[in-house]
This record gives structure tokens, C-alpha cells and sequence, in this order.
């Protein structure tokens, strides 16, 4: 079992919750089970911004009794009815990295492999971290032999981010089996082709995150310090705005021709810098690789800015998606336009409470 695993007992209920602990909101999904179906029964979002004394969109570093507090506040206005829930690590608080190790030809032999030459990657003192690791399934062609090596995806979280997680779980009266890096949850809900090589770009408040995701398997993570609070800041400079304006401004509006609001040159700025630092990670996974990325997949808060997708295309010459969490899930029709404009903010969400629908199996 990994430190992911079983950090609390493991309930079970007819009704799970997904929270995802963003630094700029807290979103929450709730979904039942009926037959082989995930039905959505709430979600929510409230922004931590006015908690911490600032403007919503801004990203914060709250304290674990403030956050359970907005927590508390975000459950009863999203009226979830159950406590049996599942949180999401930050990608920020945590360490990915794939190496490549002896194979060993017995599992225990491999497992002290691994935890010994693990330490080596791991930047701070092994006692400050949990550690945990997945091999990488190997797609061994017909009649042939495996490589003489394993690939390897090492997993660590902070001590401290873990504890602080436990005490914001026990202030909002929640109980959770698991602790998920919020990449994994993003995957889970947004990422359905299983062979090819596919990117995903996480936009949040305070950084981006960019992934490729090769069978299932994270095979490449890079942050990039800019988010969606960079594009509301160059907005609200540029006019002269107040953050919570020049941030709704950008949600209504995004790259919308047309509307007097804002400049559209002011928001490409920062999108363009994101947007050239991940096609450097792309082109540096297809070189190593020598495997072409299939498709880009836009998530997170900055995810649903409008018409993103269309000006990600002129940077990428690959299909470019808009994530759609909650197309796994059943909900009604009337609310399907607004679920798929939201989905990408509550792409971690989903896919939390996804996970933890399969522990009720």
C-alpha cells in the first residue's frame, strides 16, 4: 500500500466528494453511484482570496484551520451531504521524476532497488518526505524480450503538506482514505486515449503545470511560474482595474474580438509565454523519445478562458481539446453547456471523486 493509500479508514457511503485545495479556490464535486454510472449530484467553488484579505483570483498560502474554515463555508452553500471524501495534493508540493533502473528478476529484489537508488533523486532529506513509486508497463513487441531496465516513476510528498492536509480534513469534519497529486486526479478525468502520447496543460492561479501522459503514465512534468493570476494582474495594470474586475473581465471575455474591455495583446502576453515554454517541453519529449505528442488538452481555472483553444492552435500544430470532466459523468441535459464551460476548473474535483467512487465497488 502506498502513503497515498489508506491514511484514514476506508469508508463507505452511497455518496462521495472530491475537494480540490487550488491556491487561488477550493472546488468540490459530489456524485453517487447508479449501476456502472457516476451521476453529479453538487459542485462549488469559493475563491480564497477574501479569506486571505485579497481579491478573488488572487493565489494565497493559508493556514490549515483558514482553509477548513472556507471549506466548511463551500460545503454548506454546494449542500453536500456527505463527509466521505477524497483531497488533492498540489503538483507544487510534490516531486515527479521517471528514471531508469536494474530490472531484477524477483519483486523484492526490485522493491530494494528502487527505495535504495531513490534516494538519490530526492532533493531533500528522505525522513522529510513520503515516498512512493510505480513501474512503467512495458510494451514489449510480439516475440520480443524485456529491456535489461525499468522505467520507474518516482513519487514524493512533503511531510508538511500531508499534515496539513490531515488538520484540514479533521476542521471541515470531512474523513478521506487517500491524498492524490493532483495530476493523477487531472488524468483520471480528462485523459481517455490509451496508447498515444498525449499533453496536458494545467493552468492554475499561480503556476502552470504541463504534462505528457503516455499509457496512462505521467512520462514528463514541468512547472511554468506563470498562471491565470499573471494574466489578470497584466490586465488590471494595463487598465488600470481592480483584480476582482480586471478577473471577471477575463473570464467573461477571454480572447474574445470584439469587446472594448481590455486590449487583446494584453492577455496574449502572458498566454504566449506559457504557451512557448510548453511547446519547448514538447518538442524536447517528441526529441527524446522520438514519439510525436497526439494531442493538447487544456484544463485548470485558466482553462476555461474563451476561445484559448483557438489561440493555442497557432502555437501547436497538433489537435487542441478543451478538458470535459464531467462527460463522465451523468447529469441533466439543460445543464451540459454549463458544465462543459466550467470543466476545466474542476477537472482535479472530478476526478478525485472519481477515484473514490471505485473504493465503494
Amino acid at each position: 500500500m502506498g502513503f497515498l493509500d489508506g491514511l484514514f479508514g476506508n469508508k463507505k457511503g452511497g455518496s462521495v466528494i472530491g475537494v480540490d485545495v487550488g491556491s487561488s479556490s477550493l472546488k468540490v464535486v459530489q456524485l453517487r453511484r447508479e449501476g456502472g454510472t457516476a451521476v453529479l449530484e453538487t459542485y462549488g467553488e469559493i475563491a480564497l482570496g477574501p479569506y486571505a484579505g485579497g481579491q478573488v483570483g488572487q493565489a494565497t498560502n493559508l493556514p490549515a484551520d483558514k482553509i477548513a474554515e472556507t471549506l466548511k463555508d463551500l460545503l454548506r452553500e454546494a449542500n453536500v451531504t456527505t463527509k466521505n471524501a477524497g483531497l488533492s495534493i498540489p503538483f507544487s508540493r510534490s516531486l515527479l521524476t521517471l528514471v531508469s533502473l536494474p530490472r531484477r528478476a524477483n519483486d523484492e529484489e526490485q522493491k530494494t532497488v528502487i527505495s535504495l537508488e531513490a534516494r538519490k533523486y530526492i532533493p531533500v532529506p528522505v525522513q522529510e518526505v513520503q515516498l512512493d513509486w510505480f513501474i512503467v508497463p512495458e510494451a514489449i513487441p510480439e516475440g520480443g524480450t524485456p529491456s535489461s531496465n525499468v522505467q520507474v516513476l518516482l513519487v514524493a510528498v512533503h511531510n508538511d503538506e500531508l499534515t496539513l492536509l490531515q488538520k484540514v480534513v479533521e476542521g471541515a469534519g470531512l474523513e478521506t482514505s487517500f491524498f492524490e497529486i493532483e495530476i493523477f486526479s487531472t488524468i483520471r478525468s480528462v485523459v481517455d486515449e490509451p496508447v498515444k502520447p498525449v499533453m496536458v496543460l494545467d493552468i492554475g492561479a499561480s503556476a502552470t503545470k504541463v504534462y505528457v501522459v503516455e499509457r496512462g503514465v505521467v512520462a514528463l512534468s514541468h512547472n511554468i511560474r506563470q498562471g491565470g493570476q499573471d494574466v489578470t494582474r497584466t490586465i488590471a495594470s494595463a487598465h488600470g482595474l481592480e483584480v476582482s474586475k480586471a478577473e471577471s473581465l477575463k473570464k467573461e471575455h477571454g480572447f474574445t474580438d470584439g469587446n472594448a474591455s481590455y486590449e487583446r495583446k494584453t492577455i496574449e502576453l502572458v498566454f504566449s509565454r506559457i504557451f512557448d515554454e510548453a511547446k519547448r517541453a514538447l518538442t524536447k519529449y517528441e526529441t527524446a523519445h522520438q514519439k510525436a505528442v497526439s494531442a493538447l488538452i487544456l484544463t485548470g481555472g485558466g482553462g476555461v478562458t474563451k476561445d484559448l483553444a483557438a489561440y493555442a492552435k497557432s502555437f501547436f500544430s497538433i489537435d487542441v481539446h478543451v478538458a470535459d470532466p464531467f462527460a463522465k459523468t451523468s447529469a441533466p441535459a439543460f445543464m451540459r453547456p454549463v458544465l462543459q464551460e466550467i470543466g476545466p476548473e474542476f477537472a482535479v474535483a472530478v476526478g478525485l471523486a472519481l477515484r473514490k467512487l471505485e473504493e465503494l465497488n
